[in-house]
Parts: structure tokens; sequence; C-alpha cells
């Protein structure tokens, strides 16, 4: 009898643990974050956001839902995505927030504070045709400041009008790399894998961070309205101080 009960004891956990981790906001940390989705519903936003305290319990099996293992969140976004009102492409994607998600953050490249964004991701999947997905960004209230960018196999930093920063030349699909974004005193430092890549001097006001799935293609680019761009993302952190 006391063997039944311990079985069922177990069991009741591991079910509990399972459901637990369904949960996105079981694996990362949501609560200062907004999340943009590729279709456009009569959700608030074109296309659809999640904010807090929704966020919370948010998940898509389309498009922004835990892995089969449990340890990552899948973002993911079709071809046949709808784009935001500055881009015809569509997006599975984070935007930085103040502390309790229900307000947008902004912040200087030189405002006297360190802002530092570390994401432990993989990009997981490319369109067919155009083989381009953006897995992390600084913007500001106009447009994209850097991008992580992926083309094929070239893993890079694209910034605009400048030259790219190259990061894996080799990359492979699935590949899980780390990434940490710091600004302050004027400039922007990347690391890839714990190695410094860019050092760049620059100055942004209104500034955010945004992760996930931004996927460089859609329709008009020739591929297929199921084409997707996924990215899995293990671990992301944001921290503003002195």
């Amino acid at each position: 009898m006391i063997s039944r009960v311990l079985l069922l004891l177990s069991l009741l956990a591991s079910t509990a643990s399972l459901s637990a981790a369904e949960i996105p906001s079981a694996v990362l940390d949501l609560s200062g974050w907004k999340l943009t989705l590729p279709y456009n519903t009569a959700r608030k936003g074109d296309p659809d956001e999640v904010v807090q305290p929704e966020l919370a319990t948010f998940q898509e099996p389309t498009c922004f839902y835990t892995s089969n293992s449990g340890d990552a969140v899948l973002f993911r976004a079709s071809c046949a995505g709808v784009g935001t009102e500055n881009s015809k492409f569509p997006r599975s994607e984070l935007r930085e927030m103040k502390a309790g998600g229900k307000d947008e953050i902004y912040w200087s490249t030189n405002d006297g504070l360190s802002h530092v964004m570390e994401i432990e991701q993989a990009i997981t999947h490319t369109p067919d045709v155009k083989q381009h997905v953006v897995c992390a960004q600084i913007h500001d209230k106009e447009d994209d400041v850097m991008m992580v960018r992926l083309e094929k196999s070239k893993l890079f930093i694209e910034r605009n009008d400048l030259d790219d920063v190259p990061l894996d030349s080799d990359y492979h699909i699935g590949d899980r790399f780390k990434l940490r974004i710091a600004t302050g005193d004027g400039h922007i430092k990347v690391w890839y894998n714990d190695e410094l890549k860019m050092d760049w001097e620059v100055f942004r006001k209104s500034s955010y961070f945004k992760a996930g799935c931004y996927t460089q293609s859609n329709v008009q680019k020739g591929d297929r309205p199921e084409a997707y761009g996924e990215v899995a993302i293990y671990r992301l952190q944001v921290t503003h101080g002195e």
C-alpha cells in the first residue's frame, strides 16, 4: 500500500513538473518584457502584443512555447506572418519593459549607467529561400541600433551604414551560443561565447533590448507561407546599474 502511495506521489510530482515546464515563464523570467506575435487578431497591438500579467501564463503552440526538453523557449515566426508598422517581416520577439512589464523602458548608451543583456540561445531554423533570421537587438525609437543576424551560415552584428562585425563564419543551425551585450560610457560592447567581438563608441538615446525570432523573409521574397524562422532561448537576463 505504501509503495503504491509513493508511486502515485511520484507520478503527481512528475506531472506537476511537466505542466510547469510547458509555460515559457517557467523557463525564462518574462516579468520585464512584452511579446510581439507574428499575427494580428482583435487582441491589442498590430500585430498582436502580450503584456504582463497575461504574459506570465501565455503560450502559443504556433510561435511561443517551450521545447520538448523543457529547458528552452522557442520563438517562431512564419513567412506568412504579419509585420510591424516599420517592417514587412514577421516576428515572435520580446521587447524590454520596465519592472512589472506594463510600461516601456528607454535608456541611453551614455546615461551614466550600464545596461546589459545576457542570452544563451540557438537559431534552430531559417526559411528555405531567404535564410535570414535576427535573434537579438538594441533598438531605439527610430530604428534598430544593432542586430545579431544569421544569413545562411554567417552570424554577425549588423549596424546601419557601418561595417558588419563577424561572430561566426560557419554557424550551424542548432548550435548553442552565448551573447553578452553591454552599454555604458558611450560604448556598446558585444561578447560572443565570452570573447569580446565589438567595442563600438556610439551615442543612442531612447534605446531598449529585444530578443527572440525576427524572421527576415516573407512570401514576397519567394518563401512558402509555412516556411519560418525559429530561435531557442535557454537563458535571458537584463540588468541595469551603475
